[in-house]
């Protein structure tokens, strides 16, 4: 039985009040090793926030008044939304470009992409000692309406927006709303536009951050195409998420997937492949030149210039290789170990820029407390254990009610 069956016989003869009772309903089985995994950690990991908001910021991390970022901006917001670059590409590919290829998996990406971005808000609530004052830069109060943090926020808050304009079609389809899912998938192209504009400017307003600290971040990380680089990474890294994301979705929640889903699962993932190769191809022409014109070979010999050659080797040329080869030869299973290498490398890099690399001389370098990675693992299953929710409960993976598909 298709998911918009099952919506619709249990929404037969409820009220709306009975229907999200029976949709809150656990479905599935309970005891599963995911959930006394992230159980456990994620209990934990509330009471770490209870005591963090209670005594503050320094009771629960190791960060500095000389390193105030670390772990939960490194890899939780800056990594985080990197991983969230897929649903600007593929939207753009998909209402732009108009390549109808990949639409049975715009739903997904595009709700990926959002629930990134609302947990990782999230994490940046944890990092500030004085989440109150969030507004602030909302606001341009304390910095100016041209600070690069002023922008990064409204793009932040603009694109969450965009992303659930573009996503609620699926709400509507979920409640049996016929008139505003109508409306809103008539606003679904409006919204596809300004979020990948927003997304873009985000990508790259994220690395522009970093160009304030240039007497802190190594020379090898350090340059002023920061904001290109992570534009450019943020396509193959949000990619890369899409075909894992995607293999696992694809396993899990094989009954729910709708027939083309299922079908055109491995074409998508060869599709793919070849964009990834060709970003991944990009950003290593530009990290090459960006090296040579900063004269940066002194520091090859050093430990953070052996560091620096493993993630350009290992986790940018070797997934490019293994991407180009596995798209000539059609080999998929290949296709997701490059994408897999590939999310490992992104994870270095922004913690190359935002914490390896960050004060790297520092006497007493910083490194994140066992409290501040339980706070992290809490904030990503928190994400799995909401997307796992509606992946079971609205057509996302399914196909849509058929007095919805009547409506186009």
């Amino acid at each position: 039985m298709s998911n918009s069956k099952d919506i619709a016989q249990v929404r037969e003869g409820m009220s709306v009040r009975k229907f999200l009772a029976a949709e809150f309903r656990p479905k599935g089985s309970i005891f599963t090793w995911f959930n006394m995994i992230s159980v456990p950690v994620m209990t934990l990991g509330v009471v770490l926030i209870v005591i963090r908001f209670a005594k503050g910021i320094g009771s629960i991390t190791n960060l500095t008044q000389e390193v105030p970022w670390g772990l939960w901006i490194g890899f939780d917001v800056v990594t985080g939304v990197a991983f969230a670059g897929g649903a600007y590409v593929l939207t753009f590919i998909v209402y732009i470009l108009n390549v109808k290829k990949y639409k049975p998996i715009v739903r997904v990406t595009v709700l990926n992409g959002f629930l990134a971005y609302v947990f990782y808000a999230g994490a940046l609530l944890l990092d500030l000692g004085k989440p109150w004052n969030v507004i602030n830069p909302i606001i341009g109060n304390s910095f100016g309406v041209s600070s690069v943090l002023f922008l990064v926020a409204w793009h932040f808050l603009l694109y969450m927006i965009a992303q659930l304009i573009e996503f609620s079609p699926a709400i509507a389809e979920w409640i049996g709303a016929r008139r505003a899912r109508k409306i809103l998938s008539g606003m679904t192209l409006a919204a596809v536009i300004f979020g990948i504009t927003l997304s873009m400017l985000h990508q790259s307003g994220l690395g522009a951050l970093f160009l304030m600290a240039k007497e802190k971040i190594h020379p090898l990380w350090y340059n002023e195409f920061i904001p290109l680089l992570f534009l450019v990474s943020s396509v193959f890294a949000g990619l890369s998420m899409v075909i894992f994301e995607g293999s696992i979705s694809h396993r899990v929640f094989h009954n729910k997937l709708s027939k083309e889903n299922r079908e055109s699962h491995d074409s998508i993932v060869h599709g793919l492949s070849k964009i990834c190769a060709f970003a991944l191809f990009i950003y290593l022409f530009l990290q090459v030149i960006v090296f040579v014109h900063g004269k940066n070979w002194e520091y090859i010999g050093t430990r953070m210039g052996l560091w620096y050659l493993t993630e350009m080797l290992v986790f940018v040329t070797f997934p490019m290789v293994l991407y180009f080869i596995s798209y000539r030869r059609y080999q998929v299973t290949l296709i997701k170990v490059a994408a897999l290498i590939t999310m490992i490398g992104i994870i270095i890099n922004r913690l190359n820029v935002t914490v390896i690399g960050y004060r790297w001389d520092a006497a007493v370098p910083y490194v994140p407390s066992w409290m501040e990675i339980v706070v992290t693992l809490t904030v990503l299953f928190a994400e799995i254990w909401i997307f796992r929710w509606v992946i079971r409960r609205m057509p996302v993976l399914s196909d849509s009610p058929d007095w919805a598909r009547e409506q186009k």
